[in-house]
C-alpha cells in the first residue's frame, strides 16, 4: 500500500502540474494571440489610408496684387501677404508595431476664411437706407506743405504764367465777360488749363459722401498738388529738388494706418499736367521731370492726369478744364440748347501752329488745307499777341463749325478737344491716343457715334482731302453726331467747386465714380482670388479699358501699329503709322508751347 499510495501521490502531482501548465498556455495565447489580433485590427481600422487621406494638391489662392489682408481684430494677421492657407489639423500618429505599417498623418483642412479689412466698407452697399453707401470717400489730412503752401506761393508755379490769378475763384482763374456775346453771362472764367489740381481738390470739399471713418471709404484721395510741384522745379533744378515732395508724400502715406487697408491700391491723387512730367526713367540729370509714376508706392495709386501712358496701369486720363463752370443744372441745359440750335457756317476749322521742328507733325498740312478750302476756317497761334489767345475767338469759331480739327500736339493730346466739343463742334482725331485710349472713363467706347477718325498716314502719305471726307457724311449722320457730342457736354466739363450741381454728373463726378468702380472690382475679385484680366500685359494698359463686357483678355487690335512702344535708349521715333513716339521731348516741347498758348 505504500508503494502504491506514493505512485498515487506522484501521479496527482504530474496531473496538476500539467493542468497547470495547459491552463498559463491558454491563457497566453488568449492574451496575445486572441486580443492582439483584435487590438490590431481595431488600429488598423483607426488608421486612414494614405490614399484617402492626403490631398493630391494643397490649393493655394495666390492674387494677382501684393496686398495684406487684415484679418479681424480679435485674429492675428497672416503673415504671407501673398497667399492664403487653410491651416491644417494633424490626427495623432498610431504606434507602431510588427504587424502594421506606417502610415502619414491625414491633414484635415479647416474651412474658416481670412477676412478682408475692407470688408466693412463693401457692405455699406447693401444699406439700403444709406444714399452713400458704397460712395464714401475718405480724405488724407496732408501737411500743407503738400498743396495750400503751393498756391501761397503762385507766383513760382510757372515759369512763363503768372499762375496767382489762375488759382482765384477755387482754382478756375478770372471771371470772364461775356462782350461778344459768345459766352453765357453765368459760370465763364479765364481756367488754366493744367489747373484740374486745384479745382479737383475743392470739388472734393462738396463731395456728399466724405468720411471720417477711412474703414468705410470707397476709395482714399490723397489732396496732394502734384502737377503744381512739378510745376516749380522742371527748369533748372536737379533731380533731388525735383523727386523731393514726391518722395516725402508717399513716406508719409505709407506710415498711415489707411495705407494698411489695401497697401495704397484704394489711393487716388490728382495731377493736372500730362504724365510724362512725371515719369523719368534715369537719374541723369539732364533727363526730363520726376519719378513719382515710377515709385513702388505710387504704382500702387491711381494717378488722374489730363494725358495718361498707353503702356503704364498706374494713371487714368480725365479731361482738361474748359472755360465753362456752371453752378445750377439750368446754366447746363441752357448752354445745350443753345448749341444744338446754332447756324454753323464752316464745315471745319483748326486752331493751333504748326510744329515745323517735328517732321512727324501733320499740323503743316492740316494749315495748308484750311488755307486751301472755301469751307475751312483757320485760326493760327503763335508766338505775341493772337486771336487764338483770346477764349472769345477760340470758341465763337467752334461755334460756327461742324467740324473741329484735332491733330496732336506736343504730345497726344491738347486742351482744344474739349474746348470745341463744348462749343458742340464734332471733333475730328487723327491718332487714337489723342482721346480714343485717354479719356475711356468719359467718351463712348464707340467713337464713330461722337467723332471723326482720320489716320495721320491718310494725310501724311496719301495727302487724302478732309474737306472731301467729311463731306462724304450724310447729313443725317453729322446731324446725330452734333447731338451727341451736345449731350456728353456735362460729363466733360467741371462745376464750379463751391456748387455743386443736382442732376447732372460732370467730369468729377464721372471720375470719382470710374475710382469707386476700380477699387470695388479689385476687393471683389481680391475676396474671389481672381485677377481683372488673364494674362495681364502691363505695356498693352491702353487695350483693356476698350474691351467689351465679360472680356477678360486683350489679344491682337487695330490700333497696335499706333502704340509701338520705343525701344530703351531711344529718344522718340516713329510707329508703324505714322504716329508720334511720345519723350521726354515731347514734355518739354509742351512746356514750352506754354508760353505761346497761355491765355491773355
Amino acid at each position: 500500500m505504500e508503494k502504491g499510495n506514493g505512485k498515487n501521490q506522484t501521479n496527482r502531482i504530474c496531473l496538476l502540474v500539467a493542468l497547470s501548465l495547459f491552463f498559463w498556455a491558454l491563457l497566453l495565447y488568449f492574451h496575445f494571440v486572441v486580443l492582439g489580433s483584435s487590438n490590431i485590427d481595431k488600429q488598423i481600422q483607426l488608421q486612414p489610408s494614405y490614399a484617402q487621406s492626403q490631398p493630391s494638391s494643397i490649393s493655394l489662392r495666390v492674387d494677382k496684387f501684393p496686398l495684406e489682408p487684415h484679418a479681424a481684430p480679435s485674429k492675428p494677421p497672416p503673415k504671407d501677404p501673398l497667399v492664403t492657407i487653410d491651416k491644417p489639423v494633424l490626427s495623432p500618429a498610431p504606434v507602431a508595431n510588427s504587424t502594421t505599417t506606417f502610415k502619414p498623418p491625414r491633414i484635415v483642412e479647416s474651412r474658416q476664411k481670412q477676412e478682408f479689412s475692407f470688408i466693412r466698407a463693401l457692405k455699406t452697399v447693401d444699406n439700403k437706407s444709406d444714399p452713400c453707401g458704397g460712395k464714401y470717400i475718405y480724405v488724407h489730412d496732408l501737411p500743407s506743405k503738400f498743396n495750400e503752401d503751393m498756391l501761397r506761393d503762385c507766383k513760382k508755379l510757372s515759369l512763363w504764367t503768372n499762375m496767382c490769378k489762375f488759382t482765384t475763384n477755387a482754382g478756375l482763374g478770372p471771371p470772364l465777360e461775356n462782350v461778344e456775346g459768345v459766352f453765357s453771362d453765368e459760370g465763364w472764367y479765364a481756367t488754366n488749363q493744367f489747373a484740374v489740381d486745384v479745382i479737383f481738390s475743392n470739388r472734393m470739399k462738396q463731395y456728399k459722401c466724405l468720411t471720417n471713418d477711412s474703414s468705410l471709404a470707397a476709395a482714399i484721395f490723397v489732396p496732394f498738388y502734384a502737377g503744381f510741384d512739378i510745376a516749380r522745379y522742371l527748369w533748372g533744378y536737379n533731380i533731388s529738388r525735383r523727386d523731393a515732395a514726391s518722395l516725402e508724400l508717399v513716406n508719409w502715406l505709407m506710415k498711415r494706418p489707411e495705407w494698411d487697408i489695401m497697401r495704397g491700391k484704394d489711393h487716388f491723387l490728382v495731377a493736372g499736367r500730362i504724365t510724362w512730367d512725371f515719369r523719368r526713367l534715369s537719374e541723369e540729370e539732364t533727363d526730363w521731370g520726376n519719378k513719382l509714376l515710377f515709385l513702388p508706392a505710387a504704382k500702387n495709386m491711381s494717378m488722374l492726369v489730363v494725358e495718361s501712358s498707353p503702356w503704364n496701369a498706374n494713371d487714368f486720363g480725365i479731361p482738361y478744364p474748359t472755360y465753362f463752370h456752371p453752378a445750377k443744372d439750368s446754366e447746363v441745359f441752357e448752354w445745350q440748347d443753345r448749341m444744338k440750335n446754332l447756324e454753323r457756317k464752316w464745315l471745319f476749322s483748326f486752331a493751333g501752329a504748326p510744329r515745323p521742328d517735328n517732321p512727324k507733325s501733320i499740323r503743316g498740312q492740316i494749315i495748308d488745307q484750311c488755307r486751301n478750302s472755301n469751307v475751312g476756317k483757320l485760326l493760327e497761334c503763335d508766338f505775341g499777341e493772337s486771336k487764338c489767345h483770346a477764349p472769345s475767338s477760340i470758341m465763337q469759331m467752334f461755334q460756327s463749325s461742324l467740324f473741329c480739327l484735332q491733330p496732336q500736339g506736343d504730345s497726344y493730346t491738347r486742351r482744344s478737344a474739349f474746348d470745341s466739343m463744348l462749343a458742340g463742334c464734332i471733333p475730328v482725331f487723327f491718332h487714337p491716343g489723342s482721346a480714343y485710349t485717354q479719356y475711356t472713363w468719359h467718351l463712348p467706347k464707340n467713337y464713330t457715334t461722337y467723332s471723326v477718325f482720320i489716320p495721320e498716314d491718310d494725310i501724311r502719305k496719301r495727302n487724302i482731302s478732309i474737306e472731301e471726307r467729311l463731306l462724304q457724311i450724310p447729313h443725317e449722320q453729322v446731324k446725330i453726331m452734333r447731338e451727341n457730342v451736345i449731350n456728353l457736354i456735362p460729363r466733360l466739363i467741371y462745376a464750379d467747386p463751391r456748387s455743386e450741381l443736382e442732376t447732372q454728373k460732370d467730369a468729377f463726378d464721372v471720375s470719382v465714380q470710374a475710382v469707386i468702380d476700380k477699387v470695388t472690382r479689385l476687393r471683389k475679385n481680391m475676396i474671389e482670388g481672381r485677377t481683372e484680366y488673364d494674362n495681364f500685359v502691363e505695356e498693352n494698359s491702353w487695350k483693356y479699358a476698350l474691351l467689351e463686357e465679360g472680356q477678360r483678355e486683350a489679344g491682337g487690335h487695330v490700333w497696335d501699329p499706333f502704340f509701338s512702344k520705343p525701344k530703351p535708349g531711344e529718344d522718340g521715333g516713329s510707329d508703324g503709322n505714322g504716329g508720334t513716339t511720345i519723350s521726354a521731348d515731347a514734355a518739354k516741347n509742351s512746356w514750352k508751347s506754354e508760353q505761346r498758348d497761355k491765355t491773355q
